[in-house]
């Protein structure tokens, strides 16, 4: 029994069932049994590596390939994808050791088969038993017996199991030899069957060196020179992309900002596209990315370089454009990398710029006057409140100069980068249209049709094993945009022994150095410059805004150099001339400004209204102050007429309201006249008046020379006239002269020139007045309402000097008439005074009024004469009888009428004398 138990083959410990629960696991990590390849001579395909190197089992039934070995060692070493691959195969190999020792010192004690092998140890039951008893007997004798007693009943169900086992194998031996005849018989079929596959193999193999085997070394041949042909192309595009950084810091070093960033984005798109993957390009992208953010920068600061550079460079200069290639290849540079708020650096820098046009102006002047000593008077704006009024306007002329200038290059400038953006803006148009029309012609054409090709079990076409060359144009073309890099000329198959392949990315600088003049910009516009209609729009908007902006710079600083002059009240103590002189200058240069930027700026208008309006006051104030001194000196009697008067007044009458210009002083002057003549009527007037006809005429010169002041012109005009009325009126008709000029009384005479004076000033209203509506714009035509007002005030005072004189004469008759007596001799004393009063009145005003106003007015005192008389005799009761009385009334009116009529000028008066005897009804 101790016998089968040592040759039992059956594991007798638990680590059998560890034993073949390893044997399990082992079973399921095998790979699944995979189907034999197709053994048809099918076209090859794919990589020409599998094509070349795969199993097949009618050529290599017989040789050993790698395919044999479980584990490829070497491929697992070099696989990079996997750098820890070997670390994690001998972990789990060492721990597949330790379980295989430790099953094997199990194996080897029950002397199971390992392996195929046999061990000669054996396991004997007794000798361990002893073994274990001796160990356990040395505790004493008591339990000797207790383990002797266990001996026997392990021993006695020993043989109880060996008993049933043998039991079982009886019952199942028919069963066991069965099996073992019909693995006899197998194994003899299995024989016959590998013989038969052997020799149809042998077979298959002859047919396969005679009909297949040229034919498919022909196809991976080619597959093997088009991939080496590829594999060359690819080699030189790595080539390329390997120059990519220096070509951009050559382009940089010439500042080809769009020729070193097309480079950048193309080799970006090869690197993306082509060459993914590369282990030596895995840093190249990144360092694109940092070289294109610091081109960003380099093209920044160029551009502030080229701004500052442009604007500062000698405003005598008759080159507009600075650099235009250079200029408009940064702008092509910063749009294509949305740099779009660049204007705002020339923006600044057109603020810099002006201020300094103006200091250097100064600085430039000031150096110039021997008289203003820099040392002693250091700051600027002190230096130039030192100057005179020509000096300080010579130097304004040559402020305004130099911005006309400095703006005609700005808008250059602006005009030239607007240009680019609608060029962007014109491709981007032209794009979409492009599209849209490929996009209808794609709709209508059919699919080209395509030759049918059979596939090789890896799916290849028969036309990729074919070189370029060898197949149809259309074809050939794909196949090579297909094969070489995005940026590179295609290469046909014959290109291998070619030295290099041409490619854009090494032109890119040529290209770019020949494309950026304004005839061929268009070429320097890619598809890549992603900016909407609206981007680019808006920023043309704002380039033309920037243009509004270097008027408004330019109109600012010239305001604060003029505010700088005029705080010492330089520009309000100005005359006349100089004012005018210098509101012309700043009119010419707000009109250049406008024309030049298409833009009214209201600063420097404003100030030269402020200043104008300040210059109106003065101008006023001092014109009516000199004529209240005029009229409070005023004696009121006739003023010879000087020569020049003359010529003003007839220059007035030819239509020139203006100042004549002074002529040099003739060798005969001519005299004075008594009577200025205008229009063919003698005026007798005084000198105040010819000095107000003067400052009138100044007055309409101011707003020719100053359209912006004529609204306030026109009511300091009107109100200079308002005041020569009202003070004339004070003076003479009211006596006031009396007082302030020392007359004696207020004569005829006196009262007779003031007519005149007035009617005089009343002669050139109209002609003022259309003067100014000239220049007035129909909105503002209500003010001239202001004239029609003065003509109706001195028609008025007109009309009371004439009742002035004839209640002079109308108290004198009520005087003389009341003490008349009817009585000899004839012509009574009353008759004869007031003959001499009238042959007084007469020769008071008829040198002074016209003919017809000397008629009217002694007609109106005849009237006057004739009531006082008419109220005397009827006091008197002197009838129309024919009686004596009557007879001498009838000899002092003849009397009367005989030396009225002998007057100068009346002796065609209607007298109507008979009107003193009619009675009242």
């Amino acid at each position: 029994m101790a016998s089968s138990h040592s040759s039992s083959p059956v594991p007798q410990s638990n680590s059998s069932d560890a034993f073949f629960k390893k044997e399990m696991d082992a079973t399921k990590r095998f790979r699944p049994v995979q189907s034999l390849p197709d053994v048809c001579p099918k076209e090859p395909t794919g990589d020409p590596s599998n094509l070349c190197d795969s199993p097949s089992l009618v050529v290599d039934q017989q040789r050993w390939t790698i395919y044999h070995s479980k584990v490829n060692l070497p491929a697992a070493l070099n696989d990079p994808r996997s750098p820890r691959n070997i670390l994690h195969y001998t972990n789990r190999k060492s721990l597949r050791e330790r379980r295989f020792m430790k099953d094997a010192r199990i194996f080897v004690l029950l002397k199971i088969p390992l392996a195929g092998l046999y061990y000669t140890h054996t396991i004997n039951p007794e000798q361990i038993w002893n073994k274990y008893l001796s160990t356990a007997g040395g505790k004493g004798n008591r339990d000797a017996a207790s383990s002797k007693l266990l001996q026997e009943k392990l021993s006695h169900y020993l043989d109880i199991v060996e008993v049933n086992i043998a039991h079982q194998i009886s019952l199942r031996s028919e069963a066991f030899f069965h099996a073992m005849t019909s693995q006899h018989e197998l194994q003899d079929y299995l024989r016959k069957t590998s013989q038969a596959v052997k020799l149809l193999r042998e077979k298959i193999s002859k047919i396969d060196k005679v009909m297949c085997e040229g034919s498919l070394r022909v196809l991976r041949l080619s597959l093997t020179r088009n991939n080496c042909i590829k594999a060359y192309n690819k080699l030189k595009l790595m080539a390329t992309v390997h120059q990519t950084q220096p070509t951009v810091q050559l382009l940089l070093s010439t500042s080809e900002f769009v020729g070193a960033l097309d480079l950048i984005a193309t080799t970006q798109e090869v690197l993306q596209q082509e060459l993914q993957g590369i282990h030596s390009f895995r840093h190249l992208g990144s360092q694109l990315c940092e070289l294109e953010k610091l081109i960003d920068k380099m093209m920044i600061a160029e551009f502030s370089t080229y701004a500052r550079n442009d604007l500062n460079r000698p405003l005598e200069d008759d080159c507009q454009i600075l650099e235009e290639e250079r200029l408009v290849s940064l702008v092509f540079g910063l749009l294509k990398q949305r740099k779009l708020n660049f204007y705002e650096i020339y923006g600044d820098e057109m603020i810099n710029t002006a201020k300094n046009i103006i200091k250097q102006c100064v600085v430039n002047t000031v150096s110039q006057i021997e008289e203003i000593d820099t040392e002693v008077v250091v700051k600027l704006a002190d230096q130039m409140r030192m100057m005179n009024f020509p000096q300080w306007f010579d130097l304004l002329k040559n402020i305004f100069s130099k911005f006309t200038i400095f703006l005609k290059r700005i808008k250059a400038t602006l005009n030239t980068i607007r240009s680019v953006v609608f060029l962007v803006l014109d491709k981007n148009q032209k794009n979409r249209d492009l599209e849209d029309t490929l996009q209808k012609n794609s709709a209508k054409e059919s699919l080209v049709d395509t030759e049918v090709a059979y596939l090789t079990h890896e799916g290849m076409f028969i036309s990729d094993a074919f070189g370029e060359g060898e197949l149809p144009a259309g074809a050939a073309d794909t196949t090579s945009q297909r094969n070489t890099s995005p940026n590179s000329e295609p290469c046909s198959s014959d290109s291998v022994s070619e030295p290099e392949c041409t490619t854009d990315s090494s032109s890119s600088k040529e290209q770019t150095s020949s494309s950026v003049t304004p005839g061929g910009v268009e070429m320097m516009i890619g598809d890549d410059m992603k900016l909407t209609d609206l981007e680019l729009v808006r920023l043309a908007n704002n380039i033309q805004e920037l243009l509004y902006n270097a008027s408004d710079i330019c109109h600012d600083r010239s305001v604060k150099f003029l505010m700088a002059r005029a705080k010492d009240g330089f520009l309000e103590k100005l005359n006349s001339n100089e004012f005018v002189t210098l509101s012309r200058l700043m009119e010419g240069f707000i009109l250049d400004t406008e024309q030049i930027c298409g833009k009214k700026s209201m600063s420097l208008r404003g100030a030269l209204q402020s200043q104008a309006n300040r210059f109106v006051n003065r101008f006023h104030e001092e014109r009516k102050t000199k004529l209240s001194l005029l009229l409070d000196n005023e004696r009121w009697k006739q003023a010879e007429v000087p020569a020049e008067f003359q010529d003003l007044v007839d220059s007035v009458s030819d239509g020139r309201i203006s100042l004549p210009e002074k002529k040099p002083a003739a060798t005969e002057e001519r005299k004075p006249a008594e009577f200025l003549i205008v229009e063919g009527q003698k005026y007798a007037t005084v000198g105040t008046v010819l000095l107000l006809i003067r400052i009138i005429l100044e007055y309409c010169q101011c707003v020719d020379n100053i359209p912006s002041i004529t609204t306030d012109m026109l009511t300091r005009l009107s109100d200079l006239l308002k005041y020569f009325n009202s003070r004339s009126c004070q003076l003479v008709l009211g006596a006031g002269a009396l007082q302030v000029v020392g007359l004696k009384t207020i004569t005829t005479k006196n009262l007779a020139l003031s007519s005149r004076c007035l009617q005089l000033i009343v002669h050139y209203i109209p002609i003022i007045r259309a003067h100014f509506e000239a220049r007035l714009q129909p909105k503002q035509f209500s003010m001239l309402r202001h004239f029609d007002h003065i003509t109706k005030d001195y028609h008025d005072h007109i009309a009371e000097i004439s009742a002035k004189l004839v209640a002079i004469m109308d108290s004198l008759f009520d005087k003389l008439l009341s003490k008349y007596e009817v009585k000899a001799p004839v012509p009574s004393a009353c008759f004869r005074n007031i003959c001499k009063q009238m042959a007084k009145m007469h020769e008071a005003i008829y040198d002074l009024l016209p003919e017809e106003q000397t008629q009217m007015l002694f007609l109106r005192i005849n009237a006057s004469y004739k009531l006082h008389l008419k109220r005397q005799l009827a006091h008197l009761n002197v009838v129309n009888d024919g009686g004596p009385l009557n007879g001498l009334v009838t000899s002092d009116v003849a009397f009367y009428t005989g030396n009225l009529q002998a007057l100068k000028g009346l002796n065609n008066l209607d007298l109507n004398m008979a009107e003193i005897w009619e009675q009242k009804r």
